[in-house]
């Protein structure tokens, strides 16, 4: 099994979880570095967030939703998967590939099927091709996009 080094962010929405209750779940993964961002509603997550998240480095991204129907916000969730989406895409068109971005919604299983999940999307971004910064020319000359 590959057990390369992860780099992960975990926006989530902060009416749904505690941070203590996240960064509890990831003791004993070793070689993964979670980030977690509370929100006060995952709808708040936006395009340049999750893409800052990418250009830091992060191997994948997780955005964490209410349970449906349940959110405060009448299209939170909705509005984090769609920006998700977006970002999958342009990930995608920037030849990163897909599979670098989930949403998962809160069940009754509560805390413990978020971090089952978590916990499976990133044993699925360590199988994925290791991702590089990308390079862009300037004055003939390549640089690093930092």
């Amino acid at each position: 099994m590959n057990k390369r080094a992860l780099k992960m962010y975990v926006f989530y929405c902060s009416n749904s979880l505690e941070q203590d209750q996240l960064a509890n779940g990831y003791n004993g993964l070793d070689g993964i570095t979670v980030k977690t961002i509370g929100l006060p509603c995952s709808g708040k997550v936006d395009i340049p967030y999750l893409v800052k998240a990418f250009e830091t480095g992060a191997d994948g991204v997780v955005i964490v939703t209410c349970k449906q129907n349940e959110c405060r916000h009448p299209e939170g969730s909705m509005r984090a998967r769609k920006r998700a989406e977006a970002v999958e895409s342009l990930l995608e068109e920037i030849g990163m590939g897909k599979g670098r971005m989930a949403v998962i919604e809160m069940k009754e299983d509560g805390v413990e099927q978020v971090l089952a999940e978590i916990r499976d999307f990133l044993e699925r971004v360590r199988n994925l091709p290791q991702q590089r910064t990308p390079k862009i020319a300037v004055n003939g000359q390549e640089n690093m996009i930092v």
